[in-house]
């Protein structure tokens, strides 16, 4: 260790890595009102020839409840809108159910 403690840095760079492979997987949505929400990024499910978009809130992860988000437009341009209807979340989120169940346990 040197004077200005230059043994702990190796250790210090492996935590920050920690914290940003932690990362890889949250998105951060801003609404119309400015307001940014994190939320953990679960999957991408095609339904009907459209795909959407399964997402954890972090901040209510422990509810286990899941935010579903129609994609639209490419690259840049890739927007997340709202799904319309009970019965078109609820046919992606059977899907997302399927594709993920060696993954997640679910309760019903």
């Amino acid at each position: 260790m040197d004077e200005l403690g230059n043994e702990n840095v190796d250790l210090e760079l492996e935590q920050d890595q920690e914290d940003l492979d932690a990362l890889d997987n949250i998105v951060v949505l801003t609404d119309q009102d400015g307001t940014d929400t994190e939320f953990e990024f679960l999957d991408v499910v095609e339904c009907d020839g459209k795909e959407y978009v399964v997402l954890l809130p972090v901040e209510s992860a422990d509810d286990g409840e899941v935010v579903i988000f129609r994609i639209e437009g490419e690259g840049d341009d890739e927007t997340y809108v709202g799904v319309e209807t009970e019965e078109e979340a609820s046919k992606v989120f059977e899907l997302f159910k399927e594709k993920s169940k060696d993954d997640f346990n679910f309760v019903d």
